[in-house]
C-alpha cells in the first residue's frame, strides 16, 4: 500500500507463455529476464496515486519488460518463475489484472466481490488489454482463428500441464466465504477467510490438525508429503476508507500463517516500523537474485522468527501432534489482543486523521508510529509468554 491508500497485490498464475519461455530456457536458449510480480507491485505503486492508473503502470511494464526469471529463492528461473494476477484498490474502486508474459487484461468489477488465486480468472470481459492479447494466442495456436469472437483469456492462456489443485480449491473457498457476508465483508470476516483450513464444509477440514494438511488451504501449512509451498510467510488485510471519513488507510499484518498469529495495525503515514519488525535472520539485508538466495535462520532478534518459533512450539514436531491441544490457547490470547488494538486505534485514528487534516503530518506520524510500536512490542511479549506457556499442553508423539 502506498501513502494515497493504493493497495496491491500479486498471485502467481500458470500460463502457456511461462511454460514455453521454460521450454526455451531449459533448451539452452534463455529468454530475456523480466519482471517479477512483486517488481511489478513496487514499481506501480512508485508511481500511483489512483488504482487506475495502478492498472495502466501493470500494463505498461508488463508490455515492455515481460515476465521471465525466478520469484522464488533457491529455484531456478525455470521453476521458480511465474506470470502474475493481481488485485488493485483504493477507497473508490478495485480491479484484476492479469499478465501473461507481455500480454495482460485488466477487468474492473461493478459489485459484489472477488478473489484471485492461482489460475487465471478473466475470461470473456475485460475492460483494458494490450493490443495484440487475442491475436498472439490465435497466431500460438491456442485459440482457433474462426472462433476469436468467443475469446476467452483464461482458457487460451492457462497451461492445463499444471494441476488445477494447485490453485482452485483454494480459489472457490475464497469466493465462497465473500459471498456470505456481500455487502458486510468487514476486518473480522476477512481474519476469519485468511485463517481456513476447510473448516465447516464436507472435508471438514485436515484429517488430523491443520499443520498435516489434505489439501491446499487459505492458511497454508508445510507437509511431510511435501506437496504445499510450506507454511504461509505473512498475511495482510488492507482497510482503505473513503476520504472524509475520519479514519485512515491501515494494514493489518500478521506474521506467519494467520491461524496461529495476531494481525497488528500498520499505518504508511508514519515514517517507521521496531527495528525488531524489520529485522530478518541470520541472513540480514542483501540485494540478491532470488535462484542465488541463501535460507534464512532464525534469530532471536527478529519478531517474524519469534512468531516462527511460537508456530514450531505450537505444532510440537512435524505432524502437528500437540496442535489440537496448544493451539486454542494461543488462539484465545491472541483474540483478545485484537480486539484490544481494534478498540484503541479509534481514539489514535482520529486523533491523527484530524491532525493531518490540519497539515501537521509530522505529529501526526509520530502518533501512529507510536501506536504501531506499542501494538509491536505487547505482540512480541505475549509471542514470547506463549513459548513458554504453551509447551505445559500435551507432548509431542515425535519430539
Amino acid at each position: 500500500m502506498n501513502e494515497y491508500g493504493v493497495a496491491m497485490g500479486n498471485e502467481a498464475i500458470y500460463t502457456k507463455t511461462f511454460r514455453e519461455n521454460a521450454r526455451v530456457y531449459k533448451a539452452g536458449r534463455a529468454p530475456e529476464l523480466g519482471l517479477s510480480g512483486m517488481d511489478v507491485v513496487r514499481l506501480a505503486l512508485e508511481r500511483s496515486e489512483t488504482a487506475q492508473e495502478a492498472v495502466n503502470w501493470v500494463g505498461k511494464l508488463a508490455q515492455k519488460y515481460g515476465q521471465f526469471g525466478s520469484a522464488v529463492p533457491g529455484a531456478g528461473h525455470d521453476k521458480g518463475g511465474y506470470d502474475n494476477s493481481y488485485i488493485v484498490a483504493d477507497a473508490d474502486e478495485a480491479w484484476v489484472v492479469e499478465t501473461y508474459e507481455k500480454h495482460w487484461a485488466a477487468l474492473k468489477p461493478s459489485k459484489g466481490t472477488w478473489a484471485i488465486s492461482n489460475e487465471p480468472s478473466i475470461t470473456t470481459k475485460w475492460d483494458h488489454s494490450d493490443a495484440n492479447l487475442v491475436s498472439y494466442a490465435v497466431k500460438e495456436g491456442w485459440w482457433p482463428a474462426d472462433r476469436a469472437n468467443e475469446f476467452n483469456a483464461a482458457l487460451a492462456y492457462v497451461d492445463f500441464h499444471t494441476a488445477a489443485q494447485l490453485s482452485h480449491n483454494r480459489a472457490m473457498r475464497y469466493r465462497q466465504l465473500l459471498s456470505e457476508k456481500t455487502g458486510s465483508v468487514d476486518l473480522e470476516w476477512f481474519k476469519r477467510i485468511l485463517r481456513d483450513h476447510y473448516e465447516d464444509t464436507f472435508l471438514k477440514g485436515p484429517q488430523f490438525n491443520p499443520t498435516l494438511p489434505d489439501f491446499m488451504t487459505i492458511c497454508m501449512h508445510s507437509s511431510p508429503a511435501c506437496f504445499t509451498w510450506g507454511n504461509t510467510a505473512s498475511s495482510a488485510i488492507f482497510v482503505l476508507p473513503s476520504k472524509g471519513s475520519g479514519c485512515l488507510p491501515t494494514m493489518w499484518w500478521c506474521a506467519g500463517p494467520p491461524c496461529n498469529g495476531i494481525y497488528v495495525p500498520v499505518f504508511v503515514q508514519g515514517s517507521k516500523l521496531p527495528a525488531f519488525v524489520e529485522n530478518a535472520g541470520t541472513a540480514g539485508k542483501r540485494v540478491t537474485a532470488p535462484n542465488k538466495a541463501i535460507k534464512d535462520k532464525y534469530s532471536p532478534d527478529s519478531y517474524w522468527w519469534e512468531s516462527r518459533k511460537l508456530l514450531d512450539i505450537t505444532k510440537g514436531d512435524d505432524i502437528g501432534s500437540t496442535w489440537n491441544i496448544r493451539h486454542p490457547v494461543v488462539r484465545k490470547v491472541f483474540d483478545e489482543l485484537e480486539a484490544k488494538f481494534a478498540k484503541e486505534l479509534q481514539p489514535v485514528e482520529k486523533e491523527a486523521a484530524n491532525l493531518m487534516q490540519g497539515g501537521d503530518t509530522e505529529k501526526a506520524g509520530l502518533i501512529l508510529n507510536s501506536f504501531t510500536e506499542k501494538c509491536f512490542v505487547e505482540s512480541l511479549e505475549t509471542v514470547s509468554a506463549l513459548q513458554q506457556e504453551i509447551v505445559r499442553f500435551g507432548q509431542p508423539l515425535f519430539p
